[in-house]
């Protein structure tokens, strides 16, 4: 499956690879394993911002996630050179920005997750952590980073 032509017919397009925002590499690559560092619920002039629960709706923050995503891959992109070298994600640890009686963290992650299931069908599950967290960089709803498996 072209990750390209995936995209399309998602009607998704992949933003401008995100400036680091700190003293970090944005990818360390491993052997076939690719670590993305850790990327946020914006792009461009869109922002997904404030605590979830409190400020910001679970939709609101599914949104924010799959922005996330899209960061996510953008750098990936910008690494590899070409998505379809993408074998499978491995493993996706999201930060969200909750009030402290919100308990749906895994919910706003899915916005992330739904993401790469439409991208890559079946080779887009992956392991995954959902953690709620008191406040983020900017006030960014969500935070996400991720381990891909690449081919050669």
């Amino acid at each position: 499956m072209d990750a390209y032509a995936r995209l399309k017919e998602l009607g998704l397009r992949l933003p401008e690879v995100p400036e680091p925002r700190g003293m970090f590499q944005p990818v360390t690559q491993v052997g076939n394993l690719v670590y993305l560092s850790g990327q946020g619920s914006y792009s461009g002039d869109t922002w997904v911002t404030g605590k979830v629960g409190a400020i910001t709706t679970l939709e609101e923050a599914q949104q924010g996630a799959k922005l996330c995503m899209l960061n996510l891959l953008a750098v990936l992109e910008g690494y590899l050179g070409d998505l379809n070298r993408v074998k499978r994600p491995v493993k996706l640890l999201g930060f969200v920005n909750a009030a402290p009686d919100f308990t749906q963290q895994p919910a706003v992650i899915n916005g992330a997750s739904q993401l790469l299931l439409d991208l890559f069908g079946e080779n887009g599950r992956h392991a995954r952590s959902a953690i709620g967290v008191g406040s983020l960089p900017m006030n960014i709803t969500c935070e996400i980073e991720a381990i891909f498996e690449i081919t050669d």
